[in-house]
């Protein structure tokens, strides 16, 4: 706990520095923030792949059996849904009563030419989640392929004689626990790194950005807000039998760096720390449930996203169906099943739901300016339901493990 408040207190004077340093001295600050901010965040992508490798692998095989197997993958699976529509409908439900998009139809014209038009369908993401070379996948960082290829790997070995077993289940827990005290290492670096990142936002976008969209701005944080403190807690608190304040104060460092590198996978190793040694998951329940969380369960992101294309529909003065608002539902929640895998993330989700309810792709441009800003807050919450999912699933299966 000393460790954690130490970290607490510097990565807030971190922040306090860079919104001081960004605001005052702007350009001239670039050159020393976005370099700290760049060696802290690459740091972090430096050990996610490894840790994946090594996480989901011995999860896997410290679990007893095939059977604890299925019923840990259905629970991960069913919390992950269940959050994931629930962030949509609250999201649906706000932005419809708000209608943010009815002041800005005078801004439909806004300028696109940036964001890379979304390729393929829902069907060819699922497709893409087999790789056609797995070594291909973890050099070029495609996280979705790794996991699956490391699950068919887990699920192989322990088909196989107990000594092969014990062979690899020891090498992937050794490599988990080096990982991990790299981890420890690493996010002393996060003070210097949170100012270069804070000091580069506030130097290159300043606080004008979400003035002209403020009602649109407000409608996703209220969502997030909502979700994150009364949605994830009520479930947290009945399904994992655990106080939301402890956990918050358990996760507040992989809170903190979720916020401000807007990157569950790079949160992915503090997340991992917290959980297993402040709300003592279960380290097998833990390696399995995060990894797939910060790759599949994008709560934030999906909220934003219905919110973002129906803000988008008003905004053009067109009426969404009760269908097409189905549609909506169901393709977010597949799209930010996939959204981890593709650059861009939110805005490529969002032209693939737009084309699956017929709306003009340019419409995503409305929503650039205040983009930045509340992916930080999106991460934030994606983290969050991961770090509950993870307490659910473990309090849930108890007796199993």
């Amino acid at each position: 706990m000393k460790l954690l408040k130490s970290l607490t207190f510097w990565i807030f004077a971190g922040f306090v520095l860079g919104v001081l340093f960004g605001y005052l001295f702007r350009e001239s600050i670039l050159p020393i923030a976005n370099p700290a901010a760049t060696i802290f965040i690459n740091s972090l992508k430096m050990i996610v792949m490894p840790i994946i490798i090594f996480s989901i692998a011995s999860g896997i095989l410290n679990i007893e059996s095939g059977k604890e197997l299925r019923k840990l993958g259905v629970k991960t699976f069913f919390y992950y849904i269940t959050t994931t529509t629930l962030a949509i409908i609250t999201g649906q439900i706000l932005v419809t009563l708000v209608k943010p998009g009815s002041n800005v139809t005078n801004l439909v014209s806004a300028n696109v030419e940036n964001i890379p038009a979304a390729e393929g369908s829902i069907l060819d993401i699922l497709i893409d989640i087999i790789p056609t070379n797995p070594f291909k996948a973890m050099a070029e960082g495609n996280v979705i392929q790794v996991i699956f290829f490391m699950i068919l790997f887990a699920l192989i070995i322990m088909r196989f004689q107990d000594r092969y077993r014990t062979f690899f289940n020891d090498f992937f827990q050794g490599g988990f626990n080096i990982m991990m005290e790299m981890v420890r290492w690493i996010i002393w670096l996060a003070p210097v790194g949170v100012f270069g990142i804070v000091a580069g936002i506030v130097a290159e976008t300043g606080f004008e950005a979400i003035i002209g969209l403020m009602k649109y701005f407000f409608t996703v944080l209220g969502g997030l807000l909502f979700h994150a403190f009364v949605t994830l807690p009520v479930i947290l608190s009945l399904a994992g039998g655990m106080n939301p304040w402890i956990h918050f104060k358990n996760m507040l460092l992989a809170i903190e760096t979720a916020f401000f590198t807007s990157s569950s996978m790079a949160t992915l190793p503090i997340t991992m720390e917290c959980v297993i040694n402040n709300d003592r998951v279960e380290p097998k329940v833990a390696n399995f449930v995060l990894p797939i969380g910060a790759t599949v369960n994008m709560d934030g992101t999906a909220l934003y996203e219905a919110v973002a294309v129906i803000f988008i529909a008003q905004a053009y003065g067109i009426e969404l169906t009760f269908v097409q608002l189905i549609i909506v539902l169901l393709t977010t929640v597949l799209a930010s099943i996939g959204a981890a895998a593709i650059p861009m993330a939110g805005f490529v989700m969002i032209t693939i739901i737009l084309k699956a309810v017929g709306l003009p792709l340019e419409g995503v441009g409305l929503v650039l300016a205040v983009d930045r800003l509340l992916d930080m807050v999106r991460t934030t919450v994606n983290v969050w339901s991961d770090s509950c999912g993870a307490v659910v699933v473990n309090n849930l299966s108890r007796k199993e493990t």
